[in-house]
């Protein structure tokens, strides 16, 4: 189970490890839970333990932000490593999701 931690409002997931076509499905389901169990206006993923992250990356951000969206809320990404945050700037991701210099 992802670490995660719940204040007010805010959902933060924290992930580990790898991020690929292995990991993704579960991670997304696990973040995916928590949502539906906490119901947070703003959600952020934290990447601070991710070694390494393939397109399955994007996937995953791209599933949680859809689903705050449509229930109103916002996503961020948060402690996200410069390798990672290259694909995800190659993809516009951060034109969609926040993400955060510092937490």
């Amino acid at each position: 189970m992802a670490a995660y931690t719940v204040n007010n409002d805010v959902l933060t997931v924290q992930f580990k490890g790898e991020i690929d076509h292995h990991s993704a499905g579960r991670m997304a389901k696990e973040a995916d839970e928590l949502i539906t169990k906490y119901e947070p206006s703003l959600l952020i993923l934290d990447f601070g333990g991710v070694t390494f992250s393939d397109s399955s990356g994007i996937a995953v951000v791209l599933g949680r932000y859809k689903k705050m969206t449509a229930k109103g809320g916002q996503t961020e990404l948060a402690s996200v490593p410069k390798s990672i945050k290259r694909i995800f700037s190659l993809a516009a991701l951060d034109k969609l999701v926040k993400i955060r210099e510092n937490v």
